[in-house]
């Protein structure tokens, strides 16, 4: 039983910044490891699609759509990452929804965990 508690979301002008986190816990026991964690978006009336995603190495990956403007970053001993948004365009707008990938709690290991998301509006 992985929790992702997603916060940080709101309303922001154009060109803007944003800061996102997202924590992990375990609802009996104490998380070992997260082999992955990401950010996902989804926007009214579109397909949920990839931001970025962070190993537990720090190895990154972004959308080419926020590259140069977003940074992921996480904290392995809070079993935190975070999601830094600079120069926000209305575009960005959407639910950000934080994924874990690979968590390891106790012997126990669960493939996939997503947090209910929190709001991002970016007003022009």
């Amino acid at each position: 039983q992985v929790q992702l508690v997603e916060s940080g979301g709101g309303l922001v002008q154009a060109g803007g910044s944003l800061r996102l986190s997202c924590a992990a816990s375990a609802a009996s026991g104490s998380i070992r490891s997260i082999n992955g964690m990401g950010w996902y978006r989804q926007a009214a009336g579109k397909q949920r699609e990839l931001v970025a995603v962070i190993s537990s190495g720090g190895r990154t990956n972004y959308a080419d759509s926020v590259k140069g403007r977003f940074s992921i970053s996480r904290d392995n001993a809070k079993n935190t990452a975070y999601l830094q948004m600079n120069s926000l365009k209305p575009e960005d707008t959407a639910v950000y929804v934080c994924n874990a990938e690979g968590v390891l709690i106790g012997a126990w290991f669960s493939q996939s965990s997503w947090g209910q998301g929190t709001q991002v509006t970016v007003s022009s």
